[in-house]
C-alpha cells in the first residue's frame, strides 16, 4: 500500500455485513461520484500525469476501523449502526444535524471541527432516503466544501 497517498484521500465507509454490501454499497459509490464532480469544481482537474489533491475511495469499515493510518482522514460512514461498525461509533460522538424519528439519521459537526459525517436510516429504503436527504439539502456540498476549505494552505 506504499505507493497510496492516505493525505488524498476522502473515505466513504460501509458495513461488510451482506445487506450492507448489497445495499449500502452502492449508495456510497453514488456519493464517490457526486464527491468526484464537486472535488472538481472546488479544485479543478489535476494536471495530467497527477494525482487528484484530494479523492474520494469506497471502503469497508473493517478496513477503516482496522487501519490508524487512514482514520484521520476525512470520512462519510453510509448505512446503520447495526450494518456498519463506524456509524455506531460515531453515534455518540457527532452532533446529529437532521433526524426524522425512527426513519433516518444525518450526522456531523457543521463546523467541520470533525471531518466525519455519519448518514443512515433505519433499513434500507431509510437509509436511501437518508443519502438522497444528505445531498439534496446541500449537507454533501458543506461536508466536502468543508474538507477542501481544510486543504488551503
Amino acid at each position: 500500500m506504499s505507493d497510496i497517498d492516505l493525505d488524498r484521500l476522502l473515505c466513504i465507509v460501509v458495513g461488510v455485513q451482506l445487506r450492507a454490501e448489497l445495499g449500502d454499497r452502492p449508495l456510497a459509490y453514488r456519493l464517490e461520484q457526486d464527491i468526484r464532480t464537486l472535488l472538481d469544481a472546488a479544485l479543478g482537474k489535476p494536471a495530467e500525469g497527477q494525482p487528484p489533491r484530494l479523492s474520494p475511495v469506497v471502503l469497508s469499515d473493517v478496513y477503516f476501523l482496522n487501519n490508524e493510518d487512514i482514520q484521520s482522514r476525512p470520512a462519510i460512514s453510509v448505512g446503520g449502526p447495526a450494518m456498519n461498525a463506524f456509524s455506531a461509533m460515531l453515534v455518540d460522538k457527532l452532533p446529529t444535524v437532521l433526524a426524522i424519528e425512527n426513519t433516518l439519521v444525518v450526522q456531523m459537526d457543521l463546523e467541520m471541527d470533525d471531518p466525519r459525517c455519519a448518514v443512515w436510516g433505519m433499513n434500507h429504503v431509510d437509509t436511501v432516503r437518508a443519502v438522497d436527504v444528505f445531498v439534496v439539502k446541500g449537507y454533501l456540498d458543506m461536508f466536502v466544501n468543508g474538507v477542501v476549505e481544510k486543504l488551503q494552505p
